[in-house]
């Protein structure tokens, strides 16, 4: 029996190893796709149709440029390696174009502020989201191995663009993050007194290592205060804290604060590129330790240091 469009789709994104949110989104604007144009067969649509869905997303659904470039993204896989229809046909179809945002910074002051209103396990994630320069959902995915407090560093695993790198540990967070890991492993040897205790890993290493997802090094850093069932496999596991529950608690110690400016999770990894720009690092540094392809990506940061007031004077002034 043939399997459901959708299902073909989930194939053909785990062969190529994508992650399970990509897998989650790209399957949701295919089905809204596909609701949309009343269940036709997709194989009966072509660009024109594209279109008139993409543009109900921005007139209608006032979407942003990149909501709206990831629909098209997903549309476009699923009728190239789905419906396996000729991409020429895709030519008319007009990508939306990005607004280019300045990154909203904290300044030192506001970062003092900031901290105070954090406590446990969350203010041990937004110091390395600060400290380290990590994106919100790298520090989610790091295992107890990825710490190295010898060499006081942390090693980033397949961060965004499948790739790793490795940035600074805060010496000033090390004892901190030491008695945190030590109450992890004790609800890890209770899970695995019960009979649990594994995690997910990667490119189906638990198949080449049996025991490893039950190991003590593979474990998340962080990890969620109840087990949760695997949607892939279906197995009863342990996973990282979710993204929601820190962006909650950062965006109530904002508020609690008193700062006004629109800071999220992210806002910490632009404060610690700003900052150590404004200490005179180097900015190829600078650009290691964020994990860009590009030095371009990282010089959005020196709109700090160019600022009105320092390196230009109003002729009012």
């Amino acid at each position: 029996m043939k399997k459901k469009l959708l299902d073909q789709l989930c194939d053909e994104i785990r062969v190529r190893h994508y992650s399970i949110r990509t897998e989650q989104a790209y399957t949701q604007w295919v089905k809204r796709f596909i609701l949309f144009h009343n269940k036709r067969h997709p194989a009966e649509m072509g660009a024109p149709e594209i279109s008139m869905f993409l543009s109900h997303l921005a007139v209608v659904g006032n979407v942003a440029a990149s909501t709206q470039n990831q629909a098209l993204n997903a549309i476009v896989f699923f009728y190239k390696q789905v419906i396996k229809k000729e991409l020429k046909d895709f030519d008319t179809l007009i990508r939306a174009k990005n607004h280019k945002k300045l990154p909203v910074v904290l300044n030192k002051d506001e970062i003092n502020s900031l901290f105070p209103h954090l406590n446990g396990v969350y203010r041990l994630i937004a110091g390395l989201l600060y400290g380290s320069g990590l994106r919100l959902l790298e520090a989610l995915r790091l295992r107890v191995k990825d710490i190295d407090f010898k060499y006081k560093q942390v090693t980033v695993r397949h961060g965004k663009g499948a790739k790793d790198r490795v940035t600074m540990l805060p010496a000033s967070y090390s004892a901190q993050l030491q008695l945190h890991l030590k109450k992890v492993k004790i609800i890890h040897l209770q899970d695995i007194g019960e009979g649990n205790g594994e995690v997910y890993l990667p490119n189906a290493l638990d198949r080449k290592y049996p025991t490893a997802p039950k190991s003590w090094g593979w474990q998340y850093v962080f990890p969620a205060p109840v087990l949760s069932v695997d949607p892939r496999s279906g197995k009863n596991r342990r996973h990282h804290l979710s993204e929601s529950m820190v962006q909650k608690r950062i965006k109530e110690a904002v508020i609690k604060s008193g700062i006004t400016k629109q800071a999220s999770p992210h806002t910490l990894r632009h404060s610690f590129a700003t900052h150590l720009l404004e200490n005179g690092y180097d900015i190829r540094t600078v650009q290691e330790l964020l994990g860009h392809s590009d030095v371009k990506t990282t010089m959005i940061y020196t709109h700090v240091l160019n600022t009105p007031g320092i390196a230009v004077k109003s002729p009012l002034d």
